[in-house]
């Protein structure tokens, strides 16, 4: 009794004593911020260097503390607290502008088009895996499954293959493989972090070689927009780019590689291989926090459960979203109705029943999308004081011909590591980039190609990126665990396209 008095006393003091510790690095970032703030100009624009500053920080705490909703706040905090000059003798009206700003960042972001686009297209998957679930879908399937891939390797290869087939979008490959891989690869004892590498490298990565994907078609509309592509002919030239899109290539290539043992299993992944070989558990700490299967368990499975119920939503998915012009949204919208027409006529769940399953698919998805959300208005501040832009204007000053492409791939692939936002990043940098390649001879093909596989690898590697946490939600493994172990092999990709950026930069 001594002993379980004295451990659930030192609980607590650990407990208060983080506690204590946040509170105290929250109240230095604001007092350290306010107080740089002094020193900066009044236009954010202007900030140069110290626009780094948020991101530089952002980095140390995530790896300091693996706290990543805590990290991404204080960072934008910190980012609206040096934009909101504070006036002399008047600290309060300071405070009013620094919540000002930050409340009506917020709200941009939430109203913003895309944004309310993923949190709708994201929840409403949620609800689409919880009711294929219910209705023993991904259990048959992985039933029949288990009958033709029979080994630890084989399961792996078929999550990669499934993921190169589902290659319409990237949210949609990763909710689909992850929720319908996980109960196989577990049967076969593969950690978590595995199975999420996995399923990561076949979707962003794929999706930007695929000319009929939702990548395609962003893409094809922004090369439109900043003038490289005559109108309507966005596609054609975005196929242009398929070949010297690097990573994609090189990052998809490797998983099958590293699968068959080709490529050793390295770094972080080691260790999750040695944490289940000695019997330790499939997921890593802190997963069942991000699990989207996590309380989806609502009764027994029908006795006769068919893989057709996992196979006819998924076909419809894509259908949709296809004949709907690459809107993912309506094709969420008219497989749910398929589902509920088609589950009900089977007797398979009642009308209120259906409607509690997707209900709780939607709270299965609030974790990934606070995620999301704080990712994009720590987006929004380093616009604001124009992060990247300031990068990227600071390496053109270095760049020639034949280095350009290269210089694109490293540059912006360690600018978006930070943000996070591929398609903003696409945004912000083309319009610089596409003009710069004109001036310098360069080849354009070439430096666009180089920033779409940058974003790729933002998409792939960031640690808050919207892949990384849609495919930790559906693979049911911690999004930082997933991270540290997929970066050294996304980092390898990395160091060969850079090479491949490099050697066709002199050649081209």
């Amino acid at each position: 009794m001594a002993v379980k008095k004295l451990t659930e006393n030192l609980y607590h003091e650990i407990s208060h004593f983080h506690a204590r510790k946040s509170v105290v690095i929250v109240l230095f970032v604001i007092l350290a911020s306010y107080i740089f703030s002094y020193f900066l100009p009044d236009n954010p624009a202007d900030f140069g260097a110290a626009s780094v500053i948020p991101a530089v920080f952002l980095i140390i705490y995530i790896f300091s503390t693996r706290r990543i909703l805590e990290a991404l706040t204080l960072a934008s905090l910190s980012g609206f607290i040096m934009i909101s000059k504070p006036e002399a003798g008047s600290g309060l009206s300071w405070i009013s502008s620094t919540l000002s700003n930050m409340s009506s960042s917020i709200l941009s972001v939430m109203m913003d088009e895309d944004i309310a686009w993923l949190i709708i297209v994201c929840g409403l998957m949620g609800s689409i895996i919880a009711l294929i679930e219910k209705a023993g879908g991904s259990f048959a399937f992985g039933k029949w499954l288990a009958t033709k891939a029979k080994t630890r390797r084989s399961s792996l290869f078929f999550t990669w293959l499934l993921g190169v087939i589902i290659f319409i979008d990237d949210y949609l490959n990763s909710l689909t493989v992850g929720s319908c891989m996980a109960s196989l690869t577990d049967r076969h004892k593969v950690p978590r972090e595995f199975l999420a590498y996995v399923v990561d490298s076949t979707a962003a990565p794929l999706c930007v070689l695929i000319p009929v994907s939702t990548w395609a078609v962003f893409c094809a509309r922004i090369l439109e927009t900043n003038g490289w592509a005559p109108e309507g002919e966005g596609i054609s030239y975005f196929i242009q780019t398929i070949p010297y899109n690097f990573y994609g290539w090189i990052a998809a290539i490797i998983v099958p590689l590293v699968i068959f043992g080709i490529i050793p299993i390295f770094g972080p992944m080691k260790k999750a291989e040695e944490r289940v070989k000695n019997g330790g558990p499939l997921a890593p700490e802190g997963s069942s926090k991000i699990d989207i299967r996590t309380g989806s368990e609502m009764g027994e499975l029908p006795s006769n459960p068919k893989a057709i119920n996992l196979f006819i939503p998924i076909f419809v998915l894509v259908l949709s979203t296809v004949l709907f012009d690459m809107d993912m949204q309506k094709g969420v919208l008219v497989t749910l109705g398929v589902m509920f027409v088609w589950f009900l006529w089977q007797n398979l769940m009642k009308p209120e029943e259906f409607a509690d399953v997707a209900l709780q698919g939607l709270k299965n998805m609030i974790l990934p999308l606070m995620l999301m959300v704080l990712a994009f208005l720590f987006a929004e501040v380093n616009n604001q004081i124009h992060f990247t832009y300031y990068v990227i204007t600071t390496a053109t000053n270095y760049m020639t011909p034949s280095l350009m492409p290269f210089a694109v791939f490293v540059v912006l692939a360690a600018t978006e590591f930070i943000t996070g936002t591929n398609w903003g990043m696409y945004i912000i940098a083309l319009p610089i980039v596409i003009p710069l390649a004109i001036n310098l001879d360069a080849n354009i093909t070439l430096a666009v190609s180089a920033v779409l596989s940058a974003g790729v690898f933002g998409s792939h590697i960031c640690f808050y990126s919207d892949a990384t946490v849609i495919t930790s939600a559906a693979t049911g493994c911690d999004n930082f665990r997933h991270a540290i172990t997929q970066a050294p092999f996304g980092l390898l990709a990395a160091g060969l396209s850079a090479l491949c950026y490099l050697t066709a930069g002199a050649i081209l």
